[in-house]
């Protein structure tokens, strides 16, 4: 109890500690970070099949960047939490058509049952995850879908990153986030009784790329997205399950 609880404080105070600065810290704001960010957005719609029927909820939302790009692409009713005031603050002010509550995504105040989607964009990784996974099939409609995009462990980047604290504090991480094996973390999804699992690496553009080499490198990376083995050290995963339907 008392490791959650140093946890929450520590994402409290990560979000005061970048509040003026969150989607440069979080690599979006670049010129590649804005096209990685877009084709996120893209999969996330895609991926969960969201339709502006669906009512959806988004975890960690930060400052907003993909509630609004997720609203922008499907008019859908969404719903956002994160537990940083400051950075709600920041989102409710760029898109006033979504609802947004201070939560904790590991003790959900939400009803069971009460989503469609559930999706979110790097966020798994700075929760106790098998608690979060519990809660997100909890308020998940039956067949409802998730669908998150987390960094990935066998990327050689992000295993330093997550595992050196000084390179980590040095990057802007919080203390305590992690990455993500997509195998030991399929297995964790079907342990909970998700099905439709899908979990696949993806992302070979890096946020420092040129804005003359984006175009290049885009194309080359989702060729490398194809190739057996070499597709593993992709710098992310798309994560995809459904709650059954009985």
């Amino acid at each position: 109890m008392k490791k959650t609880e140093e946890r929450l404080q520590h994402e409290i105070e990560h979000g005061k500690k970048i509040q003026n600065d969150a989607e440069s810290v979080w690599n979006w704001a670049s010129p590649a970070g804005q096209v990685r960010a877009e084709r996120r957005a893209d999969l996330f719609v895609k991926t969960a099949r969201i339709t502006k029927n669906d009512k959806i909820l988004e975890i960690g939302c930060g400052t907003g960047l993909f509630t609004r790009k997720v609203f922008q692409k499907t008019g859908a009713n969404l719903t956002a939490t994160d537990l940083s005031p400051e950075l709600l603050s920041q989102a409710k002010e760029l898109l006033p058509q979504a609802t947004f509550i201070v939560d904790d995504a590991m003790k959900m105040k939400f009803p069971d049952s009460s989503f469609d989607v559930v999706f979110g964009s790097s966020v798994l990784h700075h929760l106790e995850m098998e608690v979060a996974l519990v809660e997100i099939f909890r308020v998940l409609k039956p067949g409802g879908r998730m669908v998150f995009a987390e960094p990935n462990m066998v990327n050689p980047q992000i295993l330093i990153q997550k595992n050196i604290p000084y390179i980590k504090e040095m990057l802007g991480d919080s203390p305590d986030e992690t990455a993500i094996f997509r195998w030991s973390f399929k297995k964790m999804m079907a342990s909970i009784n998700f099905k439709n699992i899908n979990i696949f690496p993806y992302d070979f553009l890096h946020p420092i790329t040129p804005e003359s080499m984006i175009g290049v490198v885009n194309a080359i990376g989702k060729t490398i997205e194809k190739i057996p083995v070499i597709k593993e050290i992709a710098g992310s995963v798309i994560i995809y399950g459904q709650k059954p339907k009985d």
